[in-house]
């Protein structure tokens, strides 16, 4: 269980690398995620929940038609999110929020959405379990994230990164949300893993 200074440390370090976000996440997406933001995000139906919207490089993926609101607990992401928004001319509504603790009743909406997030959430069990409450019945949980590896050395090159960076930024590399959602009984619809099992996308309904 993470401590109060060390999320304290973890969020302070977000906020300031919001500005070098873009550049980072665009290099990650050419080499690594490849085109995983569009296909979580095409799923997105109805009423949708964005949770860890960081500057809103989603935004441009989602469908027409939707109803979309996303939160981030980096109050200078949400900003950098918001000017997207506008120069896309997307009506979205943005705000600084805690994915362990959402603000919205339950049942509430038809998708959530979560894109390499998970991995620098403290309590990611307790942010997906908040996750599937505001998902109303026959709701979509829509997740990509990077993972434990399939092969063992890559594991083992993941165990040693975290050794910096969940210390420095609370980044883990070795979560597996799936494991999670299927144990807390949701039907996973579609599921992809590449580049070694290390990047892991998938679709999940809760039960109607």
């Amino acid at each position: 269980m993470a401590s109060d200074g060390e999320r304290e440390r973890w969020a302070r370090y977000w906020e300031r690398a919001a500005p070098r976000t873009d550049a980072s996440m665009r290099f990650m997406d050419r080499m690594l995620f490849r085109d995983s933001r569009a296909w979580v995000c095409s799923r997105a139906e109805d009423e949708v929940l964005e949770v860890a919207v960081g500057t809103g490089l989603n935004l441009p993926h989602y469908p027409t038609g939707i109803t979309l609101q996303g939160i981030d607990l980096s109050p200078a992401m949400v900003e950098l999110a918001r000017a997207r928004a506008a120069e896309l001319g997307r009506d979205v509504d943005l705000r600084v929020g805690d994915a362990e603790h959402l603000d919205l009743p339950d049942g509430s909406v038809d998708s959530v959405v979560c894109t390499f997030s998970l991995c620098g959430i403290p309590d990611h069990r307790r942010a997906l379990g908040e996750m599937i409450r505001v998902l109303r019945p026959g709701g979509l949980l829509l997740l990509a994230d990077h993972v434990a590896a399939t092969a063992a050395p890559l594991r083992a090159v993941q165990r040693l990164a975290e050794l910096g960076s969940v210390r420095f930024m609370g980044e883990h590399f070795r979560r597996r949300p799936a494991d999670e959602i299927r144990a807390r009984g949701l039907e996973v619809l579609e599921s992809e893993r590449f580049a070694g099992g290390v990047v892991e996308r998938l679709v999940a309904r809760t039960s109607s």
